[in-house]
């Protein structure tokens, strides 16, 4: 723990003698400040390391992987050791997924589920994965960056064919999934896995206090069969672990999966917001404890607490959230429906965003094939577009179009990358001079660029209706 130490005197340097017996106290008085601070600091340090290591002899990782299987992931340090436990030494990339599991999912379902009369979810890691992200913590750029991969997406798994990347766990676990991954990201290394019951997500965020998030749409659906039963209303409002659970798994809109995924990156950016903090890693033994027994995981709790503290040291406009590049199948296309990744623009995000050598560089897009999608969210619902549309239509771009609003007043524009693409962009930032970039998949999503219009626009609007001079 690095401490920067002051000292009272520099700031008195031209008392008179006659302070001078002051100034002494008021410097001995500084120095025990900091001293008690730096005690009090190390204090902390020492007692989540203590709380750890209590942890540490009930194991995390809840799979029996074998050595071939084990093999599949980069076994070496992540994580620095002594007081450095909680520094990452180098960049990873971490598989999650998000487990839900029903009992016909399994072949030796709990006894108490066969007498309910409906299909509850149990804690179990045998079924499909339900959500799949590829999470790259890097300190070298000090970026963290989330990739989130359709759980329709279709891929070829090893030994089974062509099939939906959801049952790569039923088939062969998180090894056989990681190769799935890898294979579908031109080759990526997977350092770590990840997996998480749903039974266990709501405790997470109960046990992180909850999450303040804004509800894009009504969200009402019954299911009898699986007691699953969802009711929130739009607007923004503080979600306790089961509310926010039913915005995740609501996919009943005209986006389905792929629109679930879009508010499962409004959760995910919230709760980073609010729970990826200095205070969070005192609190992660208990949260662990919570949890543990929904976590299947090779990340040691060393290892764990690096990737918190890397979370939490990281400026919030490094933090990236991307969606695997790709398109809908179409009606008749396949006999089931699936997300068919574009493998173009896959080496493009893996070589911008995962470091892997491709042989086509990045070229800046020219604007006239950008697609950019223009959102109102000034919360009025007659705002006049038309200036900032011809303002980017003389700049050259020229396939501007409005698109439906997520809903969420923002007080800020946000320019999102909704394809990855950070450089455009920041171009079309710098070509309307105000908003903030977001590289993220919350825009339109038929879009590359969607700038969402905040009520900032409402002050810059008389600039860009003044004509152009030449």
């Amino acid at each position: 723990m690095t401490i920067q130490r002051g000292s009272a005197s520099k700031n008195h340097s031209k008392s008179r003698s006659k302070s001078s017996a002051r100034k002494v106290n008021r410097s001995k008085s500084g120095r025990w400040l900091w001293f008690l601070l730096g005690m009090g600091g190390i204090a902390v340090v020492s007692a989540t390391a203590g709380a750890l290591l209590s942890l540490s002899s009930t194991p995390l990782m809840q799979a029996n992987l074998s050595a071939d299987e084990a093999a599949v992931f980069d076994g070496d340090r992540i994580s620095g050791g002594g007081l450095r436990f909680s520094e990452l030494t180098r960049p990873v990339n971490i598989l999650v997924m998000g487990m839900s599991v029903l009992p016909p999912d399994v072949q030796n379902a709990p006894e108490e589920t066969k007498s309910l009369g409906y299909l509850p979810q149990i804690n179990s890691f045998d079924g499909l994965s339900d959500v799949m992200l590829l999470i790259r913590f890097d300190p070298e750029t000090k970026k963290l960056v989330m990739l989130s991969i359709p759980r329709d997406t279709r891929v070829e798994i090893e030994g089974h064919g062509k099939k939906k990347i959801n049952s790569a766990n039923v088939q062969g676990g998180p090894a056989l999934t990681a190769k799935t991954v890898s294979n579908l990201l031109d080759g990526v290394g997977i350092d770590r896995y990840i997996r998480i019951n749903i039974l266990g997500v709501a405790k997470l965020i109960d046990a992180l206090g909850g999450v303040t998030v804004y509800v894009p749409r009504d969200m009402k659906y019954q299911d009898d069969s699986q007691h699953l039963y969802i009711n929130l209303k739009k607007g923004k409002q503080h979600l306790n672990g089961d509310q926010a659970l039913q915005m995740l798994r609501f996919r009943h809109d005209e986006n389905g999966d792929i629109g679930r995924i879009q508010r499962q990156q409004m959760v995910m950016r919230a709760l980073m917001d609010q729970a990826l903090n200095p205070t969070t890693m005192t609190q992660l033994p208990n949260i662990l404890n919570v949890v543990k027994e929904h976590i299947d995981t090779n990340l040691s709790v060393e290892e764990l607490v690096a990737l918190v503290g890397f979370g939490a040291r990281t400026n919030r406009s490094n933090m990236l959230q991307l969606m695997l590049p790709g398109r809908f199948s179409e009606q008749g296309e396949y006999n089931a429906s699936y997300w068919i990744p574009n493998s173009d623009r896959i080496a493009t995000t893996m070589a911008q965003y995962f470091d892997i050598q491709s042989s086509d560089q990045q070229q800046t897009v020219d604007p006239t094939y950008l697609r950019v999608a223009i959102q109102d969210s000034t919360g009025s619902d007659n705002t006049n577009l038309q200036p900032l549309i011809r303002s980017l239509q003389k700049a050259g771009y020229r396939n501007v179009y409005i698109a439906k609003s997520s809903g969420e007043p923002l007080e800020v524009t946000h320019i999102v990358a909704q394809k990855g693409d950070g450089n455009s962009a920041e171009s079309i930032r710098n070509t309307l001079g105000f908003g903030e970039v977001r590289v993220e998949s919350t825009g339109n999503l038929y879009s590359d660029i969607s700038i969402q219009v905040g009520k900032d626009w409402l002050e810059q609007k008389s600039l860009f209706e003044q004509p152009i001079s030449y």
